[in-house]
């Protein structure tokens, strides 16, 4: 029977791979699918148009659709600047807690599903069993928009979806969508003293934000009314705002990161037509008014679907089954399910550690919650087998 000794080992294993986003993942990759390889699996890799990071995904059982997926994404979020007590991609144990960037999002719940390898290849599973890891969650899930495809196309594809994440182990069957933008604008430079011969970039930059306000007031009055999400309502977010260096020139530069997390798909439609109307009737024309060739650019940076909570949710179902919760619950932060979700799967996100330790020096998750992850993840293979 796995043990905590074992899923610990694999775990300093995959922490003293530093898969910051900017960062290769092979080598975790690679680690993993040898295990993976050794239990009996079979392991595809699937690489990104660079080569140098890749999705997995390994099978133990029989090739047929309906089985169940395992995913986590193998990438981690900076350290620098932060005030690690140790180092941070060495995992270090203290009072029955493992310290390192990763451990709980989310190489706790990979750890644990690749523990799980073995004893799940001694079974006579009737259903197989699907390990999917993924690269670039933390920059936009850009890993799993590639995979989810791939998945829907293939023969084994899963019926079923539990996404690692830290919840302590609760159930969460839905969260809302993140969507994040980067937008460029350029005017033209000139004297602070003649301010109408020139196009502030900074001030048009500002004149956008403005009109994203104005729509997240807006988007308070249309949440709807059976939403259990808190706030109840899509929100926008300004995360950035750059531009400009002296007093006396006019800024030809401007730029604005934000965000929005919608709560159903046609809140995301609404903002983006409406800031788009905006950009193309208002914003524009003015500024080429004094400059022809001024614009606004945006790039996507990631647009990714919320988790929908369902009525039937076969997912949530068997995680509720296995682990005997009770009730379940929604949470605030994105993950990979809703990108699941839209290619049919059922999903629910469950897993080892609280979403309270991740991103921050000495992130941690508990033997505690290692452990029943590893107990819900044994229940999963008794009932693969019937």
């Amino acid at each position: 029977m796995t043990d905590l000794k074992t899923t610990t080992d694999i775990l300093a294993e995959l922490v003293a791979c530093p898969t910051v986003s900017s960062d290769s993942n092979l080598h975790m990759l690679g680690l993993i699918a040898n295990r993976l390889h050794a239990a009996g699996a079979r392991v595809e890799l699937y690489h990104d148009a660079e080569g140098n990071k890749a999705n997995l995904v390994g099978t133990l059982g029989p090739d047929r659709p309906g089985g169940i997926m395992l995913s986590g994404h193998s990438d981690v979020v900076p350290v620098e600047d932060q005030p690690w007590s140790s180092d941070p991609f060495t995992l270090r144990e203290e009072a029955g807690r493992f310290y390192g960037r990763g451990t709980c999002d989310m190489k706790g719940f990979i750890a644990c599903s690749v523990a799980m390898a073995e004893h799940y290849a001694a079974l006579d599973l009737k259903r197989p069993v699907h390990f999917a890891f993924t690269h670039d969650e933390e920059i936009g899930c850009l890993g799993a928009q590639a995979l989810a495809p791939i998945l829907a196309a293939r023969s084994d594809t899963p019926a079923l979806a539990v996404i690692g994440e830290p919840t302590s182990m609760r159930i969460i069957e839905g969260h809302k969508g993140c969507c994040e933008y980067h937008v460029t604008f350029t005017g033209r430079e000139g004297h602070g003293s003649e301010p109408d011969k020139g196009v502030n970039a900074v001030e048009f930059a500002t004149r956008y934000i403005t009109r994203l306000l104005e729509l997240r007031a807006e988007l308070q009055t249309r949440a709807p009314e059976t939403s259990r999400f808190d706030p109840p309502w899509t929100t926008v977010n300004i995360g950035r705002l750059t531009g400009g260096y002296v007093p006396n020139v006019i800024p030809g530069h401007a730029e604005v990161d934000w965000e929005m997390r919608p709560v159903r798909d046609e809140d995301r439609v609404f903002v983006k037509e409406a800031i788009e109307s905006y950009t193309q009737d208002v914003l524009l024309p003015a500024m080429r008014r004094v400059w022809p060739t001024a614009g606004i650019e945006t790039t996507i940076l990631g647009e990714v679907a919320g988790l929908e909570p369902m009525e039937e949710n076969a997912a949530r179902d068997l995680v509720a089954e296995l682990t005997g919760a009770n009730g379940t619950d929604l949470v605030s932060f994105g993950t990979e399910a809703g990108l699941f979700q839209q290619i049919g799967m059922s999903a629910v996100v469950c897993g080892p550690g609280s979403i309270e330790q991740a991103h921050k020096p000495d992130e941690y998750v508990s033997g505690d919650q290692l452990e029943m992850c590893l107990a819900m993840l044994r229940g999963l293979g008794s009932r693969l087998a019937r």
